[in-house]
């Protein structure tokens, strides 16, 4: 039968279907063909004109983002992994400008997706082993006991809709643990996600240099326009030393606080600096050091103390278990410092805060004194999250630990530090039984940089405190990534040894693109450990 005649057949069936259109298009004559095509073009313009006017430009552009988002988180963790850490690194603050009894962010819907598609995947088989790491067992305590807490807590203090939504928050990102050791399965799967984290870092860092030299003007302009995703706006944004229009201003980016962005700033680059002294970098080498600069730069504007010591203590680890050069490095970084006349007034601001002259380090002294006081009164599970029963206490202290020891008393702080314990033990014993050449990089960067977060987090809050949510998610995402990545070279085959851990290393290398085991059966390795 010929082309003309199917499509004439076509044409007398009642039924319209997508086999007539198909047939129109691509079987029928011309001038048929021509004519549906325009129709369709006319109707998905008219479609578009309509969700436009209904909407709004940047409203359209935006949904249509998110559906592309949307699509390809549903496809893939991996892209669930992105989409979560671009939310992260760049817009971490961002809200839907619409209400669902609360305002939904976009990292609850990043998180979200991410969880629903890695659920989805263990309902229909498609991941048939569940990792539960030698942490696991910390970890699960750690967040049940923070719920106990909560709910305890509620009973003097009934919890606002706002304290419920980022307490489930924090909540969901301790459970991003288990989604990253579940996932990340090979080394593929590490060295992607890295390179995710290191140039999301970067980006972050560019964000808030180029706020910071723009004028004021403009940069206030941005966060007017971001308004609408629910981020402050206006001169008020902007951040000063001591709040002070007077002083040096302080670079903030889209993380609207500088000291987070600083505490971001650590974890950042502190996973890059390894990578420029590696024999198997993931970045080409000059887009790693620029990276690292410009992660480096964005913190020092951020003119955080407790963030440059941090970073201090992440390259000191570093360079003292196998990059000796970063001892050069940082010692090159000490004598600018001390000796640039645009960084006098940084310098100053560093001894004043280590000789406890300053109003933020009094302020701070004030904390720690009330914050030991709710601890004394309410020892062992805290006060919880909402609020304290007594008007004299308050909740609120530069110091993620007291912080953690106020909400959910020396108990969950215990287990919390036994978690950290857990973890360093873990990737110290995965070290030093032999990486392949170009896995120190990885697997130290990440204990390296959560180190000296973890030290700075003595001198703040953010990483522990329910407005910061999305760090909560990056604390818990390198931890999971970490331990994902000591599993992968764990189940690994032995690589044979001769050298020491000084720099130098005899090792055997494997091929660093092997995959340790498919999605649907866990390898040797992780079934011991499980």
């Amino acid at each position: 039968m010929s082309a003309r005649a199917s499509h004439l057949d076509a044409k007398t069936t009642p039924r319209w279907h997508w086999q007539h259109l198909s047939t129109t298009l691509v079987e029928g004559d011309s001038r048929a063909a021509r004519r549906t095509l325009w129709l369709l073009i006319v109707a998905a313009a008219l479609l578009l004109g309509l969700y436009v006017a209904l909407l709004g430009p940047t409203y359209a552009i935006a949904g249509a983002l998110g559906l592309a988002a949307a699509y390809l988180v549903l496809r893939s963790t991996r892209w669930g992994f992105i989409l979560l850490a671009a939310v992260i690194w760049i817009l971490p603050f961002a809200a839907f400008p619409f209400k669902l009894g609360f305002t939904p962010t976009f990292l609850d819907a990043a998180l979200l997706a991410l969880f629903f598609v890695w659920l989805v995947r263990i309902a229909t088989g498609q991941d048939r082993t569940f990792v539960f790491s030698p942490l696991g067992g910390l970890v699960l305590l750690f967040m049940a006991l923070a719920m106990f807490t909560f709910v305890l807590g509620s009973t003097h203090a009934r919890p606002t809709q706002q304290v419920l939504r980022q307490f489930i928050e924090v909540v969901i990102s301790i459970a991003l643990f288990f989604v990253s050791v579940n996932e990340i399965r090979t080394r593929q799967d590490v060295d992607w996600l890295t390179r995710v984290l290191i140039i999301g870092g970067g980006l972050c860092a560019l964000i808030a240099i180029i706020f910071y030299v723009i004028p004021d003007v403009w940069t206030v302009r941005i966060l007017d326009a971001l308004a609408r995703l629910k981020y402050p706006g206006g001169y008020g944004a902007l951040r000063y030393i001591e709040d002070d229009p007077n002083n040096p201003m302080r670079a903030i980016g889209l993380a609207v606080d500088p000291n987070v962005l600083g505490g971001m700033m650590i974890l950042a680059a502190g996973l890059t600096a390894p990578q420029f002294f590696s024999r198997s970098p993931l970045l080409p080498r000059f887009w790693t050091s620029v990276i690292f600069l410009v992660q480096v730069l964005a913190l020092y504007l951020t003119y955080s103390r407790s963030a440059l010591m941090g970073l201090g203590i992440s390259l000191f680890i570093l360079a003292s278990l196998k990059y000796r050069r970063l001892l050069w490095l940082g010692l090159l970084g000490a004598v600018l410092l001390l000796l640039l006349p645009q960084t006098e007034a940084y310098v100053a601001r560093l001894l004043a805060g280590l000789r406890g002259e300053d109003l933020a380090t009094q302020m701070r002294f004030g904390e720690y004194k009330d914050a030991l006081l709710l601890i004394g009164r309410y020892p062992w599970f805290g006060v919880g999250f909402s609020g304290t029963p007594d008007i004299d206490l308050y909740i609120g202290v530069s110091s993620a630990y007291l912080l953690m020891a106020e909400e959910m008393g020396l108990s969950g702080l215990l287990v919390f530090l036994t978690v950290l314990a857990g973890f360093f033990a873990f990737l110290w014993r995965t070290w030093r039984g032999g990486l392949a050449v170009g896995r120190d990089a990885v697997l130290l960067g990440l204990g390296g940089a959560l180190a000296g977060a973890l030290a700075a987090a003595t001198l703040d809050h953010y990483l522990f405190n329910l407005t910061y949510p999305h760090m909560s998610s990056l604390l818990w995402l390198y931890i999971g990534l970490a331990v994902a990545a000591a599993l992968v070279e764990r189940a690994a085959p032995a690589a044979a040894t001769q050298g020491d851990r000084s720099g130098k290393s005899n090792m055997v290398e494997r091929d660093s693109g092997q995959e340790i085991a498919d999605r649907g059966a866990a390898p040797e390795g992780f079934k011991e450990l499980v």
